[in-house]
């Protein structure tokens, strides 16, 4: 897989970070960590938990208000060899050919490695990383 560009942090607390998905080039596919080494969401303490759905709540806002994201998947695997981590994957309407069903997300990431890695779309992911930040810094 290509990276797309260093990894850098839209948010970032003492327990959590939340990044634009560095290997898959599409606009608004965030990742929300733990920077604790845990695998699952009943790892986290009570604390951790308040914090994670209060920013897991700013990032949908901003997805929705700053990059016009309608729809998201959200969703968390256990079984990878990764911290805790919680994906938000926006589902644009050029992505009706994959239908709207969980299964498609993996297709839809393989054409995007296998299409997207371009310049124009490198510059998107860039940009909506800034407008994210901007919105943060505002709250």
């Amino acid at each position: 897989m290509n990276i797309l560009f260093k990894e850098e942090p839209i948010l970032e607390t003492v327990r959590f970070s939340v990044q634009q998905d560095r290997e898959v080039p599409i606009p608004g596919f965030f990742i929300l960590s733990s920077m604790r080494n845990i695998r699952s969401i009943d790892e986290l303490s009570e604390h951790e938990l308040d914090e994670f759905i209060r920013i897991l709540a700013k990032v949908r806002r901003g997805m929705k208000t700053v990059l016009h994201i309608h729809d998201v998947y959200f969703f968390q695997n256990e079984d990878t060899r990764h911290n805790f981590h919680f994906r938000m994957f926006p589902r644009y309407e050029r992505m009706e050919q994959f239908w709207r069903k969980i299964e498609s997300v993996r297709p839809i990431m393989q054409r995007a490695i296998a299409h997207m890695n371009d310049d124009e779309t490198i510059k998107q992911v860039k940009d909506d990383v800034q407008k994210m930040r901007a919105f943060f810094e505002k709250l």
